[in-house]
């Protein structure tokens, strides 16, 4: 039996750091949304109980670092499937761009197996056992739009957005994750009002929505990697309503209303900037149909 699942990556519009914890993480509070941005998941059951990974990605991991392949073992393992899967991974988000592209294949692969397995889980169970896999990956389960607190697990559902475009430009680097919290000064950075940005999308106000997004993040990633920091300038001038880094980056994304703003924006980055799209907001959240 096959089943195909997508995974959409995942932009953050608004990202707190409140303080870091006694276990190491750090506390968030961040809105997030998917984005019609997905890799495609591909599940075949096996006999001989073996997880196995296929990707044609050289930056994606085929062993037990691979998230999919993590979702697979615990879900495995939890349940006692003696069953096996192959698990084809077809990318279309870019790898360590701040999209959450393999938390997200982490979360496509639990609602798949899920069905796959016939596990019977909704999809609270799933988001359960995805807070176990990563910090992002609970998120990714539910998909559409949330908040996101605690070290990113606990998530409460948002209306989506207002509709709007969002053009995406990933810069040729990889960002350390660690070496930016590592780096992040909380007495230093301006706090976003994420109080604000939730009753914006709630009023449904693009205007005001795209007059709060913010990121702490940024005051770190920025100084360490001025490339993020240009892409922002240029974004900024093609005339997006809003202009981002998404997670710690260095993917900066830019919000526009309207399709040919858009299409002015994307072609302007075409120019300087390998890996641009220009995709829809999501904002629903998944299900188990």
């Amino acid at each position: 039996m096959r089943l195909l699942e997508k995974a959409p990556a995942k932009i953050n519009l608004s990202l707190d750091v409140l303080h870091k914890r006694p276990d190491g993480f750090h506390e968030v509070k961040m809105i997030m949304t998917t984005i019609d941005l997905a890799d495609r998941i591909e599940l075949t059951e096996r006999n001989d109980g073996q997880i196995h990974i296929i990707s044609h990605n050289r930056y994606v991991p085929d062993d037990n670092r691979n998230l999919a392949y993590q979702a697979a073992s615990l879900l495995k393992q939890r349940f006692k499937v003696d069953r096996g899967v192959s698990i084809s991974i077809t990318k279309m988000i870019p790898v360590a761009a701040g999209l959450a592209g393999g938390s997200s294949d982490a979360a496509a692969t639990l609602r798949g197996l899920n069905k796959l397995w016939k596990l019977g889980l909704t999809l609270d169970e799933l988001a359960v056992v995805g807070a176990e896999i990563g910090s992002d990956v609970s998120f990714c389960v539910y998909g559409g739009t949330a908040l996101a607190t605690g070290r990113g697990e606990i998530v409460e559902h948002l209306p989506a957005p207002p509709h709007s475009w969002i053009v995406l430009a990933k810069p040729t680097i990889g960002v350390s994750t660690a070496e930016v919290y590592n780096n992040l000064d909380l007495t230093k950075v301006s706090h976003p009002d994420v109080d604000g940005m939730i009753k914006a999308i709630q009023d449904n106000d693009y205007d005001r929505m795209t007059g709060l997004v913010g990121n702490v993040l940024e005051s770190v990633t920025l100084k360490l990697y001025p490339e993020v920091a240009h892409i922002k300038d240029q974004m900024k001038k093609f005339g997006a309503d809003a202009v981002l880094m998404s997670g710690s980056g260095p993917t900066v994304f830019g919000i526009v209303q309207y399709d040919s703003r858009m299409h002015r924006i994307y072609n302007g980055l075409r120019g300087f900037c390998d890996q641009v799209f220009a995709v829809r907001v999501l904002g629903e959240r998944n299900t188990l149909d």
